[in-house]
């Protein structure tokens, strides 16, 4: 018999969304509770809050999710960002802000979401890591009601979560923003709909979707978005045979929306509204029986519209006459790669600009902190490092730093503003120099930058919920020199032995689900590392989720690049569902003679 785990209490820097009060687990007894660590600037936490909604929903009175913020980056252990993160992405949940990473360790969780449940009598009875659980946890919760009432430790009512109050401004949380005749149109993300300001940047002229989180097509004053991005204007010609004019990443219903600018007419033109979870391939699929994941912004370059596909590091197209979508970029291994675009690696690329010749695709490679762009099919790195180095230094391109942009415009001058959003700073790289300069500082949050009509440039200041227009003269002025903190993520990393080491990538699948071999092998494991050096043997693509690796004692850190799947159907069921269970882990590792000479990973299903 396994002896039980009692949960560890609950401690960090404070809480949001209990009205003031601190929680403990005393508190939630007689509760199931689903602690949930997320870090805000993770697209597979956002993709896992979306998730747990229909749960918190369905299940209000036995329920508690309680959020557990540890941060990757700087900014995301400042208060008032993670306070703006609740509310920007509509946490409905206690949060409890863990800046050190102090729950994150106790709890021993490895990957960014991880999900701890915990039964109304304080113990924990399960582990997940990664997006795709609720169908499992519906079922373990279902469990553990007829468990716990059985028993009387289960007890009903409301809920620890006390809403915080609602602001009012004219926009909230911006996204992105392009220019729209002597305008502009941008995406109100926390209000869920696309707004037309005038050339002032700030006079409303129309609003388009309700400004409920939704799903639906139609006028603007009927139609729905969740939390929508990027925009892009398709060209005149296209635009008469597709028969609208602007397309919209309706980023969280994992859809691209055509919007008839004339009417505000809204209609769904790519996506199926379910997230992509399966495998790579260049085919081109009907746009409307594709799934997509989070598609968070939009350019139209070679030809077509490109898609920075967020959810899963990838680049994808759109043809909106032929009404067909595929992979442009990217193999969904999450970190910096450049070479052959199907060979590429990124990191939830979320913002796109083209050059003013047309010759390169700019892109904000926001988890990598880097700015990279296309040409000639192939992918460059123009600034960035790697996956967890970061901040905020000007000087040469390959010494430079960003902190999580979001968004880049090229000039035409041939450089590139980067809106460098966990920095609050507008940054220029110049190819011509190869330098990287600060042109503004103390923005706050900026997620876009726009170049206006009359030659002007405003940046979208999320986090102020306002565009901002930069004075006459900014982009000639010297700028702002900065030499700023070189920072490494403080994820702890996994200290690991030189020599032989054993991969284990622990799945069990979902409560009612078996694996499934009937279209060839249930699982796959693909192993790389940063740099190649580090692994000696034991790298490439097999069927078993075991995996003898040799590592460099040369080498004396890096980080393993683990992807795994594993494909399951419904057991017992004549036509059971078939699903696809898939996870991609950068893993830092230190190689230390006392180290781990085995490294398990828990990929989706239930760990107990």
């Amino acid at each position: 018999m396994t002896a039980r785990v009692r949960a560890p209490q609950l401690r960090g820097r404070g809480w949001l969304n209990t009205g003031g009060k601190d929680l403990t687990l005393a508190d939630l007894r007689g509760r199931i509770v689903i602690l949930d660590f997320w870090t805000f600037c993770c697209i597979n936490c956002l993709h896992v809050l979306d998730e747990l909604r229909p749960l918190e929903e369905r299940y209000g009175d036995v329920l508690a999710v309680i959020g557990v913020h540890s941060p990757k980056f700087e900014h995301e252990k400042d208060p008032d960002a993670l306070a703006a993160a609740v509310e920007r992405y509509g946490v409905a949940h206690p949060v409890l802000d863990d800046p050190e990473l102090q729950m994150w360790q106790q709890y021993a969780a490895r990957a960014w979401p991880t999900l701890v449940v915990i039964d109304p009598e304080g113990y924990v009875v399960a582990t997940m890591a990664g997006e795709g659980h609720a169908d499992g946890l519906a079922r373990l919760i279902d469990e553990l009601i007829t468990t716990h009432e059985a028993k009387g430790t289960l007890h009903r009512g409301e809920g620890p979560y006390v809403p915080p109050a609602e602001a009012v401004t004219p926009l909230r949380f911006p996204g992105k923003a392009i220019a729209y005749g002597d305008g502009f149109l941008v995406s109100d993300s926390a209000r869920h709909s696309i707004v037309e300001l005038a050339g002032d940047g700030e006079t409303v002229r129309r609003r388009i979707g309700t400004g409920d989180r939704g799903r639906g097509d139609g006028p603007a004053s009927v139609a729905a978005f969740a939390e929508p991005q990027g925009l892009c204007l398709l060209p005149e010609h296209t635009a008469e045979i597709a028969g609208y004019d602007l397309v919209v990443a309706d980023t969280v219903n994992h859809l691209l929306r055509g919007v008839k600018l004339s009417t505000g007419e809204v209609t769904t033109v790519a996506g199926s509204g379910h997230p992509w979870r399966s495998t790579v391939d260049d085919h081109a699929h009907d746009a409307l029986a594709a799934d997509l994941s989070s598609p968070w912004d939009l350019a139209w370059y070679d030809d077509r519209m490109i898609i920075a596909m967020a959810g899963i590091h990838q680049l994808w197209w759109f043809d909106p006459v032929k009404r067909t979508v595929g992979m442009y970029a990217g193999t969904t291994v999450e970190s910096l790669r450049d070479g052959p675009l199907e060979q590429v690696w990124m990191a939830q690329p979320s913002g796109l600009s083209v050059s003013a010749d047309g010759q390169q695709l700019w892109i904000a490679d926001s988890e990598t902190s880097a700015v990279r762009y296309v040409a000639d099919g192939q992918m460059h790195t123009a600034v960035g490092q790697g996956l967890f180095d970061f901040g905020h230094v000007d000087g040469p391109a390959g010494e430079a730093l960003l902190q999580h942009p979001l968004g880049v415009c090229a000039l035409p001058d041939g450089s590139v503003l980067i809106a460098d959003t966990y920095n609050g700073a507008l940054r220029r790289f110049d190819p011509a120099t190869d330098e990287v300069t600060t042109v503004a500082d103390g923005l706050a949050e900026p997620s876009d930058v726009v170049l206006a009509a009359d030659g002007g440039v405003l940046v979208v200041e999320s986090a102020g919920h306002r565009l901002t227009r930069l004075a006459p003269g900014t982009l000639t002025a010297a700028g702002i020199s900065v030499d700023g903190t070189r920072h490494r993520t403080e994820r702890p990393a996994t200290e690991i032995a030189a020599g032989p080491l054993t991969l284990d990538v622990i799945f069990t699948p979902a409560p009612g689900r078996k694996l499934d071999a009937t279209f060839g092998p249930a699982t796959r494991l693909e192993v790389s590392a940063s740099p190649p050096e580090l692994l000696l043997d034991g790298a490439g693509t097999g069927t078993d989720l075991s995996r003898a690796l040799r590592v460099n004692p040369d080498v004396p850190a890096g980080v393993l690049q683990v992807t795994a799947q594993a494909a399951t159907c419904d057991a017992d069921t004549e036509h059971g569902a078939c699903h696809l269970a898939r996870q991609d882990w950068g893993v830092p590792v230190l190689i230390s003679a006392d180290g781990a000479t085995r490294l398990p990973l828990i990929l989706r299903g239930l760990d107990a």
